[in-house]
């Protein structure tokens, strides 16, 4: 991005603040771009917070399946993200955007202080998560950012189901079955080992439930 986007040393972008969400499913890269959009501005002077909440370290932490990971704020039921800028700003500590992983796990109210960041406080708000649960259903604050968001974008890094088609859906495998029932956020792994894992499939696997002959 050009330093000439940018308005005169205080770090905000010439063309206002914008709310963007970022999303695609497992293992398309959401996480490596979070941090690398988080590089772009970064090196151009900005000045950023990164959160995230529950990430796969279970950790304050954004970390990537290709090894790169970054301290991050964890986003709790009760932070309130307009007052955590805020207090920032009270401490005399510049932020111009937040970096927002894990997205789908935060709470509606989260995404509404992400907008009001935008809009009340001329904050850049870059938000990364899944759409749909592993019962193809959205995630609550996914669908609130899909309605809010200034643009949507869906991240390119194609990821295949087991036959070589588009893979679309996340699914839930337990104990070598595709689930169809449960809480809606279970932390897994896509290692087969795992007690708990997730396996991108196209929808027609996804809906007969073939995990593939390897499986």
């Amino acid at each position: 991005m050009s330093a000439a986007c940018f308005a005169a040393g205080d770090g905000r972008l010439r063309h206002g603040a914008a709310l963007k969400f970022f999303w695609g499913p497992m293992d398309c890269g959401k996480s490596t771009m979070a941090l690398q959009m988080n590089y772009n501005h970064a090196r151009q002077g900005r000045r950023g917070l990164v959160l995230t909440r529950i990430d796969r370290s279970l950790g304050p932490q954004i970390t990537t399946r290709i090894g790169l990971a970054h301290e991050a704020i964890e986003v709790t039921e009760e932070l309130d993200l307009c007052e955590l800028v805020r207090s920032r700003w009270a401490a005399g500590i510049r932020v111009d955007y937040l970096i927002c992983d894990e997205a789908c796990f935060y709470t509606v109210r989260h995404v509404e202080q992400m907008a009001e960041l935008v809009d009340r406080y001329d904050v850049d708000v870059f938000a990364f998560g899944l759409a749909s649960d592993f019962r193809s259903c959205l995630f609550p604050a996914a669908q609130r950012l899909f309605e809010l968001a200034d643009e949507v974008c869906r991240i390119q890094v194609e990821v295949l189901c087991w036959c070589g088609r588009p893979g679309l859906l996340n699914a839930r495998v337990v104990a070598g079955t595709v689930a169809r029932e449960g809480e809606q956020v279970v932390i897994g792994d896509t290692v087969d080992a795992a007690e708990v894992r997730y396996q991108v499939l196209c929808r027609r696997h996804y809906r007969n439930g073939d995990l593939g002959g390897n499986r």
